[in-house]
């Protein structure tokens, strides 16, 4: 394997005059980031010597590319694993000490704060941590919004989530579906204007980020109900980017993709929304209860809001959510760049417009088989779950804020030796 120019790249060669003249000559020859983990394709002249660190110091060498449990970042799991015998000096695991004592009132505590900075969430909002996942959302937001079972409420339907949130819905308010993106199989969004909203409806709701179809709102639709009032579900893009919080009535989101392991929700509740719940509401869905406990109504999932809380201080470290977004679009970038510049090889469905940063589809020209095949081989590589969701098939990269750049990197090199040994 001969060195590139750059110390910083190497170069990997086709094995003879023959294969090279099967393959274009853009994919001939692949440039990989040294900090990107060596790849022994079997295109490649030799393999790595079995000496060879597969990863810098400080990477882990395996690539999760899940949408969720996502990966966490390695600094947090590193202090996570010296905390968690010892607790702040407490003898205790977190995982072990009561939710009403000193230290965990503590982490709760300074786990809200750190959001509220990263968010710059206003005093006018309530930030919840609760349990159920974001799909217990779908009932609790209609439940707390709706005064009874017949008030009406918009939902912008993009996705599998925002209409498995429009069904759910259905059960406690009169939702209707105010643009649907399903004939298009849901590869674009709509234009604001085209948002058939209902005067009387009780909120407008979005799904902010498509987990499964990757669109991404880059910009939000303005409510023009009656109560002005829009709700996002942004479960797989809270905090990889700022948002304006006070355009929000209410933002949800399940933390398993961006902000900590699952079994916390998030929630940021417009203070005056909160205690119009409908009268037969559960005590589990209604956000008065959890605002007036300060989220401890119930024992709260300790363990993962702490390491919320960890990833909170971590994205604050990095600079805040302006230079979080800046790593995530360079991250996207290179690999919709690699999709798009293949020929037709790697096909992403998605209007450009609108593609995800956080999560990446694409389907392979040649077919399933050929699917099944490098997903296969991605994953000798040690990058891991990258078939796409069971309902849409094809391959799915999901690059949240943890993935770091060299697992992007040695992504876009597989997909062009791949291409190069697959013509």
């Amino acid at each position: 394997m001969a060195a590139a120019a750059s110390p910083h790249s190497m170069l990997i060669h086709r094995p003879s005059p023959a294969a090279s003249k099967a393959v274009p000559a853009a994919v001939s020859s692949i440039r990989v980031p040294a900090r990107a983990a060596r790849i022994s394709c079997a295109a490649a002249v030799a393999a790595p010597s079995a000496s060879a660190p597969f990863a810098v110091a400080g990477e882990r060498g395996v690539y999760n590319f899940a949408a969720g449990p996502a990966t966490l970042p390695l600094p947090v799991l590193q202090k996570a694993q010296a905390e968690l015998v010892d607790y702040g000096g407490s003898g205790m695991s977190i995982m072990e000490m009561s939710h009403r004592g000193k230290h965990f009132d503590a982490a709760i505590k300074k786990a809200e704060a750190d959001l509220r900075a990263l968010l710059a969430v206003p005093d006018t909002h309530e930030v919840l941590f609760l349990q159920g996942g974001a799909s217990t959302q779908f009932s609790a937001v209609p439940l707390n919004l709706c005064g009874s079972p017949s008030d009406p409420a918009d939902f912008v339907v993009s996705g599998s989530w925002s209409d498995k949130a429009f069904k759910e819905a259905k059960k406690f308010s009169a939702a209707s579906v105010a643009w649907s993106g399903k004939e298009g199989k849901y590869t674009t969004l709509p234009p604001f204007g085209s948002i058939s909203q209902n005067p009387d409806a009780a909120f407008l709701h979005i799904c902010s980020n498509e987990t499964i179809h990757g669109v991404e709102f880059k910009d939000y639709p303005e409510p023009s109900n009656r109560t002005g009032i829009l709700v996002a579900d942004m479960s797989s893009n809270f905090c990889s980017k700022p948002v304006d919080v006070s355009r929000f009535g209410i933002i949800y989101a399940g933390a398993q993709k961006n902000v900590g392991p699952a079994g916390v929700t998030v929630a940021i509740v417009r203070k005056d929304l909160i205690g119009k719940a409908q009268a037969n509401t559960p005590v589990m869905l209604d956000y008065k209860i959890h605002a007036d406990n300060g989220s401890l109504y119930n024992t709260p999932p300790c363990f993962a809001i702490y390491m919320c809380g960890l990833v909170f201080q971590d994205l604050l470290a990095q600079g805040g959510l302006s230079e979080v977004e800046k790593k995530n679009q360079h991250k996207a970038g290179i690999l919709y760049d690699t999709i798009d510049a293949s020929g037709g090889y790697f096909i992403c469905p998605v209007e450009k417009s609108v593609r995800s940063l956080m999560n990446v589809p694409f389907t392979l020209a040649k077919g399933a088989d050929f699917e099944k095949q490098f997903i296969a081989e991605a994953a000798k590589e040690n990058m891991l779950e990258l078939k796409g969701h069971r309902s849409v098939g094809g391959v799915r990269a999901s690059i949240y804020n943890a993935m770091p750049l060299s697992g992007v990197e040695k992504l876009v090199a597989f997909m062009k030796d791949f291409q190069a040994r697959n013509p």
